[in-house]
């Protein structure tokens, strides 16, 4: 994280944006670290998204989800992004933790 932040103030980038996939384990660290040298942190979360309802129970893995990638513009964004993947592990997980 720490060569990413030199390498974008060094480039003098107003904005650096990260998505984990399928969680968002690393959102906390990547803020601070952005924030630390003067970036705006963009977070976001490459989701699976369930091709129907998220209550759907395909056979295989592949027909379970697809990705979709989301990303936060505000704490507002970031609260419903939480939200969206904690119902995914909580209400939506069959073979990935999906959204729909």
């Amino acid at each position: 994280m720490t060569e990413l932040m030199r390498k974008a103030a060094e480039f003098e980038m107003p904005a650096v944006a990260m998505t984990d996939h399928g969680n968002l384990h690393g959102a906390i660290e990547f803020y601070k670290a952005a924030e630390k040298v003067g970036i705006k942190p963009i977070i976001g979360c490459e989701t699976y998204m369930a091709r129907g309802s998220i209550t759907d129970r395909p056979n295989n893995q592949r027909d379970a989800a697809y990705h979709f990638t989301l990303l936060a513009k505000d704490e507002t964004g970031y609260r419903n992004l939480v939200k969206l993947v904690t119902t995914a592990h909580l209400e939506g997980m069959h073979y990935k933790p999906r959204i729909d």
